[in-house]
Parts: structure tokens; C-alpha cells; sequence
């Protein structure tokens, strides 16, 4: 086969990390004071506080820091990449109950011919997830088996990524309740917390029906032509094989309502109690090893099995250590404050609507460098919200502008280390993925700026007129 001409995902990163690096050596270096956030272990940044870093305080990395970051930048993602290895080897022991295979077949024989009702159901249900709790490194273990139904209904693994990551970026984009990014950015902007809530769940439902058309539009046009698959090349012959005992038996039910009895506490867990990444492996480990009890599994193959899983998420997970990298070399470089502080600059004495705008620029420049939502939060909001009062935005329209710019391109960047983790989940280059993603982009951005815009002149009538 003749060897794509594009970058593989592993080098397109590396590269990143090589120019990120290179920036450090160009670009002065500057920070800003950080403050404590209350009841918080994290820090806030302090609006007017960017200042130079001094001559006896300034870091110049060595010529080989490219080489001994990664180490940090795989110490920085280890509690995302220990989740790619343990629900990797959990969700093999589900396959190989039986169970997963059989609720697949059930399901493929239901909507084969109907996939937009897949498409639509997924959407909502992942978007809502986002939307609510900010759900996303949840999403992981679902790959291979999305991808695993889209192949058994003639699509392929583009669209089950689409199924997953547009509605997590547009639920993030309009959240009403994340508590990872919007309640954070509110509570910076001084706005009552989930205030604008009505105006959001329209916005919601609005731009997800732009993502449904998009994934939709694609889907429909491989079904009719498999050639025009973006990974028509890509082989998916081992380990999305179509399921052959299908059989739907006792112990397979319990054991899929032994998984949805898990996932629906650790949802609950984490909206009451503030589970995150350790308490979701604890969880999908009590799965897995009740899977192979009531399955039957011997101790030797059940250990097999669950190895056997964990190993072929390898590249995953070295895809999330190497993109958590990029962020490990600007900080260290002392250059991500100086980069946020630029940007930002530009928008001063702007008009309301320019700025809006220009927030939301700022916000997508910002989250290449930041991709966590909330650490995005903590470092612009607290320079955007008096930003905002000096050219007239209102606060929740800065709010908004952030939850734009950092929900739309969680689809996409490739410092994201979900991205990056579960394209080498569904084996999907970076630039396929991006080649679908963009025009969705090029969509969600043109009616992100009509929002902004329309929320700027008509932001009272929406409930936007709560604190300014």
C-alpha cells in the first residue's frame, strides 16, 4: 500500500512539541501572579499582574528539553492514559462475554436501516452528558464498540468519532451546568451560577442540529458510496470483527445491567460526591470483574483477556502523553502567560461588538495552548470579564465567548489529549479527522459569532442582563 503522504499523528505531534519549543527561545517570557481559588487546589490568575520574568528568574530550556519533557508530559496525562489501559482491558472482557457483541447485533438489526436514528440518539444523549457535567473522558471506553456498530451498518469509523466528540464540543460549547467550565467562568465573571440557563438549552439544541446534519450528511454519502470513506484505506478487519455468537442469554443481561447500573452511579457519583478519573477506573474494574465471574471465565483467561485489552490501547495512550507534552514544554518555557497576555491585548478599545467577537478568537487561539476547559477558565476569564466591562460586553456574553472557544475546538486540537487518544482508539489519521471536522467548524464558528453578536444587542431579552 503507498504510504500516505500526510503526517502520521505521532509525528504531527512531535513537530508541535519541536515548534513549541523553538517559541520559547523567541517569544519573551512573562507570567502573571496567581492567586488561591477558595476551596479549590488550584490558582487563579490575577488580571493586570503580567509582568516580565527577571533576568535571574528566567528558563531557558536545553536544546534536548524536547526529548526530556516527555517523560513530564506522560507523568501530566497519567491519570487519562491509566484509564485508556484499565477500561482498554475491561471493555475486552466485556467482548469476550459475549455481551457487548449481542446488544450490538440486536441493535444494528433494529437501526441498519434507519442510521439517523443512531446518529440522533447518540448526539443527544453524549451532548447532554457535556452539557450537564462536562462528561468527556467518559466517552473513551465507548470507541472501539461505536466503531465496531458503524461498521456493521456499511459506515465507518468517522462517524462513530462524530457520534461522540461533535455533540461532547457542542455540549461544552453551550453547557448550562458544567461544573469544569461554566460554572467556573461565571463564577469569575461574577454572574449568578447557571444564570441564562433557558438561552442556553435553545442554544444547545440549535447547534446540535447543525452537528447532526454534518455527521448525517457524511454518513448518507458513504452508505451510497463506500469509496468516498475518508479511511477507505485503513484496515479494520482485527479488532472491530463483526460479532458471530449473538445469542442473548441470562447472563449477558445481567452483565449489561451490571454495566449500565455502573455508568449511571459513576454519573451520579460525580454530579453528588465530584467522582472523576480514579473512582470511573474503580468502577469499570468492578465491571470487568464481574463480567468474568458471571461469564465464567477462568482467573488465567480472564487475566489474558484483560491484558490482551489493555496492550492494544498502547498507541493511545502514548498519543495522550505526547499531547500533553505541548502544554508541559509553554509552560515550563514560561511563555503560555505571555502568549494569553498578547492576544488579549489586542482587543482593548475595541467596541462591544468587535470585542465580543474578538473574545471568542482569543478563547479558540487560547484553548491550542490550554485545551483543559477549566484551566482555560481560571487563566482568561479573570482578563476577559474586565475586559469586558471596559468595552461593553456583557458578562454572560464573555462568559459565552469562552465556552465557544473552548466547547467548538475540543473537536479538533490537537494538543487535546482525548482527541488524539481516541483517534488512535478508532485507528483515524489526525488529518482524515480533520478533513471531516473543519467544515463543521467553518458552521458552528459562522453562527458562534450570529450568537455573539445577537446576544451583545438583545442580551436582556435573552436573560443575559443578570451581572451586566
Amino acid at each position: 500500500m503507498k504510504e500516505s503522504r500526510f503526517p502520521d499523528s505521532l509525528v504531527l505531534i512531535f513537530s508541535i512539541i519541536i515548534l513549541a519549543q523553538l517559541l520559547t527561545y523567541v517569544l519573551p517570557h512573562g507570567e502573571y501572579n496567581r492567586v488561591p481559588v477558595p476551596d479549590s487546589s488550584r490558582t487563579m490568575v490575577e488580571n493586570g499582574s503580567y509582568h516580565l520574568v527577571g533576568e535571574d528568574e528566567r528558563v531557558t530550556l536545553q536544546p534536548w528539553a524536547v526529548l526530556t519533557s516527555l517523560p513530564a508530559g506522560l507523568e501530566a496525562a497519567q491519570d487519562i492514559i491509566f484509564l485508556v489501559f484499565l477500561v482498554g482491558g475491561v471493555i475486552a472482557l466485556l467482548r469476550a462475554s459475549g455481551a457487548i457483541d449481542a446488544v450490538l447485533h440486536g441493535a444494528v438489526a433494529r437501526l441498519g436501516k434507519a442510521p439517523w436514528i443512531l446518529i440522533a440518539g447518540t448526539l443527544i444523549l453524549f451532548g447532554l452528558g457535556a452539557f450537564t457535567i462536562g462528561m468527556g473522558e467518559e466517552y473513551v471506553p465507548l470507541i472501539p464498540i461505536l466503531v465496531t456498530m458503524s461498521l456493521a451498518m456499511k459506515l465507518d469509523a468517522i462517524v462513530a468519532m462524530g457520534m461522540i466528540w461533535v455533540p461532547y464540543g457542542i455540549g461544552w460549547a453551550c453547557a448550562g451546568t458544567n461544573p469544569f467550565g461554566l460554572v467556573i467562568a461565571q463564577d469569575i465573571a461574577g454572574v449568578p451560577i447557571t444564570s441564562g440557563l433557558a438561552t442556553r438549552w435553545v442554544l444547545f439544541f440549535v447547534f446540535l442540529a447543525v452537528g447532526f446534519q454534518h455527521v448525517y450528511a457524511y454518513a448518507r454519502k458513504i452508505q451510497k458510496d463506500p469509496s468516498k470513506s475518508l479511511v477507505a484505506d485503513i484496515d479494520y478487519s482485527e479488532g472491530f470483527e463483526a460479532p458471530t455468537d449473538v445469542k442473548m442469554t441470562w447472563q449477558r443481561v445481567l452483565i449489561l445491567v451490571i454495566f449500565a447500573i455502573g455508568v449511571i452511579g459513576f454519573v451520579y457519583g460525580a454530579k453528588t460526591w465530584g467522582w472523576y478519573i480514579t473512582e470511573l477506573n474503580a468502577v469499570f474494574l468492578a465491571i470487568g470483574l464481574f463480567a468474568a465471574v458471571i461469564s465464567r471465565m477462568s482467573p488465567n483467561s480472564a487475566s489474558k483477556t484483560f491484558i490482551t485489552g489493555a496492550a492494544e490501547m498502547t498507541s493511545a495512550a502514548l498519543l495522550i502523553g505526547f499531547a500533553r507534552t505541548i502544554e508541559v514544554v509553554l509552560s515550563s518555557g514560561q511563555i503560555i502567560d505571555t502568549i494569553v497576555h498578547s492576544i488579549a491585548n489586542t482587543l482593548e478599545g475595541s467596541g462591544a461588538y468587535v470585542s465580543a467577537v474578538g473574545m471568542l478568537a482569543v478563547q479558540t487561539v487560547c484553548n491550542f495552548f490550554i485545551p483543559s476547559g477549566s484551566g482555560q477558565a481560571y487563566v482568561t476569564m479573570p482578563i476577559m470579564s474586565p475586559l469586558a466591562t471596559l468595552t461593553g460586553v456583557p458578562q454572560q456574553v464573555a462568559v459565552l465567548a469562552y465556552q465557544f472557544g473552548d466547547g467548538f475546538t475540543n473537536m479538533v486540537v490537537p494538543t487535546s489529549a482525548l482527541v488524539m487518544g481516541t483517534l488512535a482508539l478508532g485507528r483515524i489519521p489526525y488529518t482524515r479527522w480533520v478533513r471531516f471536522i473543519m467544515p463543521l467548524m467553518v458552521k458552528l464558528f459562522a453562527l458562534a459569532i450570529v450568537v455573539l453578536l445577537l446576544a451583545v444587542r438583545y442580551g436582556d431579552s435573552w436573560g443575559f442582563n443578570v451581572g451586566g
